[in-house]
């Protein structure tokens, strides 16, 4: 059975923590390495300056890691240095929020911790979820009573495409999977192979009374309308699973790279 490296950018309180490691067991053995906290809209950040620290903790009986730093940090710590073996795989999530659209999607510490097990070597699948309507602006007991349902059924529709990957294989010119899933996902949910939406957010910060400025995401909009993009799907009620190739080189027109070239002697 395949070692199954399971983080996140929830951190170690993520409500879909224990259930997406229940749903996992079976397929693998699973490894936990989590933040230490929420470091949610951090990218692919790595931790350059101060220590990083790492601590043995338990939730429900699993044993697990938290660390300081990003997910990024704990995909590259578990890899290379926290264990003796490597694991075969990495799944990040379930993220409380989507992750869909270009702009989240480079923003995401869940996708980022995907790109890091990529530079790793190793196939990796990001998985993110909608809120529902009642848990926004929720925090603590109350958030998780608004949420219902939604941890576990995420957990089992989770598992259920990774099953499928580990049998069918991962394709060998795919890098990671991200798969977004609406607030009212089961596993009889509907789900669409999809391209990743062109989008674009707005003003991030706002005033805060002490004269600095704090996060407060505003808008979010898309740049097209395709059928297959995963904004469309999700927003349909359907689950998007998008494949990804960790590929942003884009071609010049003929005019335009003749005038940039300086052609080689």
């Amino acid at each position: 059975m395949p070692t199954i490296l399971l983080t996140n950018d929830d951190g170690i309180d993520s409500p879909t923590l224990v259930p997406l490691v229940r749903a996992l067991e079976p397929l693998g053995r699973v490894r936990v390495v989590v933040p230490a906290v929420e470091r949610s809209w951090i990218g692919k950040a790595i931790t350059r300056f101060g220590p990083v620290k790492v601590v043995p903790v338990q939730r429900d009986g699993i044993a697990m890691h938290t660390v300081s730093g990003s997910p990024a940090d704990c995909v590259n710590l578990a890899v290379h240095t926290l264990f003796a073996d490597r694991p075969d795989l990495v799944v990040s999530g379930i993220n409380i929020g989507l992750n869909f659209g270009l702009a989240f999607l480079l923003s995401s510490g869940t996708v980022g911790a995907a790109m890091e097990a990529w530079i790793a070597g190793l196939p990796a699948l990001a998985f993110s979820t909608a809120i529902p309507n009642d848990a926004y602006g929720l925090a603590g007991l109350e958030r998780l009573k608004a949420l219902g349902g939604l941890p576990q059924a995420t957990a089992a529709v989770s598992a259920d495409i990774l099953a499928t990957v580990l049998r069918e294989g991962f394709p060998a010119d795919v890098d990671c999977f991200t798969v977004n899933m609406p607030a009212e996902v089961t596993p009889a949910t509907p789900r669409v192979l999809a391209r990743v939406t062109r989008s674009r957010y707005g003003r991030l910060f706002v005033p805060d009374a002490d004269g600095g400025y704090r996060h407060r995401f505003q808008s979010y909009w898309s740049l097209e309308s395709p059928d297959d993009g995963d904004m469309q799907v999700v927003n349909r009620g359907a689950v998007a699973i998008t494949p990804l190739r960790l590929d942003f080189s884009a071609a010049l027109p003929d005019g335009l790279r003749a005038a940039l070239e300086k052609r080689e002697a």
